[in-house]
């Protein structure tokens, strides 16, 4: 145990059974000795409805990695807008009142939210801060309410400038706002209404979890590798903002041209639509395989030879970076974006790949199809090239310990602005 041993509450709407990088974060505060709490939500991402195997067992999942977790209930996000909008709700007024009442008593040192949508689950945050007397850092990984606007949850200039006022308020509560992106620095300063101390702004980009990083071979129980054909692989989030409209545009133009598979797997409000566009249009050269474990992405990664990122045009997701380019980077294998600013910046940085305009689906056809038509030699170096890029940007040993000091100096400032 470590002399100055930490009490971290960590308030999150999703963790543990749901696939976050909030998991990581725990793991590492209780594996260096300190005292973590988790006030959460019922799991239910993505597919909109609470589990089944938490359902059956809810005492199964009070317990993650020597952290105590204490969940609050939640309406599930559903599949249609309201219902997410009521998913959101339903977290920040049960965490900042339920889950307030279940930990009277407790003490903490910091409080830490990861502030992936909705960014109002750091409310709660800051009322326990303010309750505890604890410094509150929040992790910044969605840009609200542009991000709201960029989906199509809100589109009224009068309840987008209400929410904004929320996160302007949100903004000047925290200790630290840690940005995952040098593209969300501008917007940030923008909502925060006093001056600000520039040390409270800190880059702190997303990592990418152990099994990608691995240097191991993994085999696959999902997809069997085959030569014969060039394996583009997407994983993650089945959503609006992923463009699928041009991704499945792209694959059609290729049919035909040189053997390529296009391999989805994941799960989200757009899986329907995308299957029902795959049989419409006997698109048998893209495979959807489902929802599946953390675990078994870095062995289907092993049977690709790129993997694919995209997000819609949009001024919002132009200065983000998906968790998933870690992921990819990490794993050695060229990539392919369909995607524009900061993700795009990376891809040609690194060398690790090709990037064109979100959107663009003769775009996409066109430098899939020349990564195809690259010697494997060629691919191979570009796999090293990102796999370095990550290590030496976005290794995670290197962002936790530094996220580990960043929670022991709030604790020595107490100083959160009024």
């Amino acid at each position: 145990m470590p002399e100055n041993k930490l009490k971290v509450l960590v308030v999150t709407q999703y963790f543990w059974p749901e696939n976050m990088r909030i998991n990581d974060l725990v793991s590492y505060l209780t594996e260096k000795g300190h005292d973590v709490t988790v006030l959460t939500g019922l799991p239910n991402y993505p597919e909109g409805s609470v589990y089944d195997a938490y359902r059956a067992d809810p005492v199964r999942f009070s317990e993650y990695a020597g952290a105590k977790l204490i969940r609050v209930p939640l309406i599930p996000r559903g599949k249609r807008s309201i219902t997410l909008a009521l998913n959101y709700f339903s977290f920040f007024t049960s965490a900042s009142t339920l889950g307030a009442w279940k930990l009277r008593g407790k003490e903490f040192d910091a409080v830490f939210v990861y502030g992936v949508s909705p960014i109002m689950s750091a409310i709660p945050a800051l009322i326990i801060g303010r309750l505890k007397k604890a410094p509150v850092s929040i992790w910044i990984l969605d840009l609200w309410p542009e991000s709201l606007r960029a989906v199509g949850v809100i589109s009224n200039p009068t309840l987008l400038g209400m929410v904004g006022r929320v996160v302007s308020w949100i903004y000047n509560r925290a200790d630290y706002l840690l940005l995952q992106s040098h593209g969300f620095f501008e917007n940030v300063r923008k909502y925060c209404t006093k001056a600000i101390d520039p040390q409270r702004l800190v880059y702190f980009p997303s990592w990418a979890e152990d099994d990608f990083s691995s240097s191991t071979p993994v085999m696959s129980k999902l997809l069997e590798r085959d030569d014969s054909q060039f394996t583009v692989v997407f994983a993650g989030n089945l959503g609006d903002a992923q463009g699928f409209p041009a991704i499945l545009d792209a694959a059609e133009l290729l049919v035909g041209q040189v053997p390529i598979r296009w391999v989805i797997v994941g799960d989200g409000r757009m899986s329907e639509w995308i299957g029902e566009q795959v049989k419409s249009r006997a698109l048998d050269n893209v495979i959807l395989l489902g929802r599946h474990p953390l675990d078994e992405m870095p062995g289907l990664f092993a049977c690709a030879d790129a993997l694919l990122v995209s997000l819609k045009a949009n001024d919002v997701f132009d200065k983000t970076i998906p968790g998933k380019v870690q992921a990819y980077l990490a794993s050695g294998k060229p990539v392919l974006g369909m995607i524009n600013g900061e993700a795009a910046r990376v891809i040609d940085e690194s060398g690790a790949g090709f990037a064109c305009p979100s959107g663009n689906a003769s775009e996409l056809a066109r430098i899939t199809l020349r990564l195809a038509t690259t010697e494997a030699s060629q691919r191979e170096a570009m796999g090293l090239a990102g796999r370095e890029y990550y290590l030496n940007n976005y290794s995670k040993p290197t962002l936790l310990s530094r996220l580990e000091q960043l929670l022991r100096d709030g604790t020595l400032r107490r100083t959160a602005p009024k």
